[in-house]
C-alpha cells in the first residue's frame, strides 16, 4: 500500500519487493512465468500522488525505460533526483497512482501492476529470437498494448468491470460482425472478379 500521506512522488520499495516475492518468484502466490525476464531487471517503483489526464483518459500507471533527452544540467538534475530516490539511476521505472491504489480492490491493483510489468518485455534479435546482453541477462525494452490491454492480464484477471473498454471489446468480439463476407463481396468489384 502507498503511504497514507503521499503528497509527493515517493519511492515504492515495498511495491518492488512485493512484486519480486509475489509475482516474479517461482514460489510466489500469484507467480506469472510471463515475467521471467524481469527477475534480475534493474527496475524500480514510484508512487505518484495522483493520476493525470492524457488523451481523454486518466493514467494510473506507467512503465518507462529511464532516459533523459535534455540539456546537460537538466540531465544532471534528473539523475540526481533518481539517485536521491533509489541510490542509482534505474534502467526501468514503474510509477503508480497512490490515490487510486489506496482505494482500488486487490484484484484491480494486481491487474494494474501486471499491466505495467507487461510493458517491459524482452527485446528480439534480427532473427526474432529473444535478445540478451553480453552479461547473459535479457535485453529489455518497452512494448505497447496487445489491444488496449495485454492478453496476459485478461487471461489472469478477466476483462475488468462490465463497462470497461476491454469488456466491451470482448463482448463485441464474441458477437457476429455487422458486415459479413457476402456484403463485402457484393460491394467490392475485386471480390466479385475473384468469385467469377
Amino acid at each position: 500500500m502507498p503511504p497514507t500521506d503521499c503528497w509527493n512522488f515517493t519511492p515504492a520499495r515495498e511495491a518492488r519487493d512485493w512484486v519480486q516475492r509475489t509475482i516474479l518468484a517461482e514460489d510466489g502466490a500469484i507467480h506469472n512465468p510471463d515475467h521471467a525476464h524481469l527477475i534480475d531487471a534493474d527496475l524500480e517503483f514510484l508512487w505518484a500522488p495522483r493520476g493525470y489526464q492524457s488523451k481523454m483518459r486518466t493514467v494510473i500507471g506507467t512503465a518507462e525505460e529511464v532516459a533523459f533527452r535534455c540539456s546537460a544540467w537538466q540531465r544532471e538534475r534528473q539523475e540526481q533526483q533518481m539517485r536521491e530516490w533509489f541510490g542509482r539511476v534505474p534502467k526501468f521505472l514503474i510509477t503508480l497512482d497512490a490515490s487510486y491504489c489506496t482505494r482500488c480492490e486487490d484484484i484491480e491493483f494486481c491487474a494494474l501492476v501486471e499491466h505495467e510489468l507487461f510493458h517491459i518485455c524482452q527485446a528480439r534479435d534480427v532473427f526474432g529470437a529473444p535478445a540478451f546482453l553480453k552479461s547473459g541477462l535479457p535485453r529489455l525494452t518497452i512494448q505497447g498494448h496487445d489491444v488496449e490491454e495485454f492478453v496476459g492480464v485478461v487471461r489472469r484477471y478477466g476483462t475488468g468491470r462490465p463497462d470497461s473498454a476491454v469488456s466491451r471489446m470482448a463482448a463485441t468480439a464474441r458477437g457476429q460482425p455487422e458486415v459479413g463476407r457476402v456484403e463485402i463481396a457484393g460491394a467490392c468489384g475485386t471480390c466479385l472478379l475473384r468469385a467469377a
